[in-house]
């Protein structure tokens, strides 16, 4: 008999919501530099980023989220929230009046690996990996 992809091998690290051990995610270092930009400006560079692999409703694609410490930009925070059952409550982000990512930075005790990083949207932002 087959195992299920969430109850798989390559999972078993995997960070569960505990209310629905099928939502997961799995949390994998970046292992080089990446900058990430809205336009020209430069709004994170770092060294320290981790991949975030998420399967809930479906298999959601990788978002890279970075230590608060490696944004470069000024932001401004948005009086807007949202809550997700296995990292917790999201606060957002803007520049310019844009939003542009957010972050967990009180997460669920299981998703405490995530506490005072930043994930941007990637349809708003460019990814540059590498030096």
């Amino acid at each position: 008999m087959s195992e299920s992809l969430e109850f798989s091998a390559a999972f078993a690290d995997a960070i569960r919501n505990p209310a629905n051990p099928g939502h997961l995610m799995v949390l994998k270092p970046v292992n080089r530099r990446l900058r990430i930009y809205a336009g020209d400006t430069l709004l994170a560079d770092s060294a320290r980023a981790l991949r975030v692999i998420e399967v809930g409703k479906s298999l959601y694609d990788p978002v890279v989220y970075v230590p608060g410490d490696d944004l470069v930009a000024d932001f401004d925070r948005l009086e807007k929230s949202t809550h997700c059952p296995l990292k917790g409550d999201a606060s957002y982000i803007a520049l310019k009046g844009e939003e542009l990512g957010w972050a967990y930075e009180n997460p669920i005790e299981v998703a405490s690996a995530i506490r005072g990083y930043f994930a941007f949207w990637p349809q708003k932002t460019r990814l540059v990996e590498g030096e």
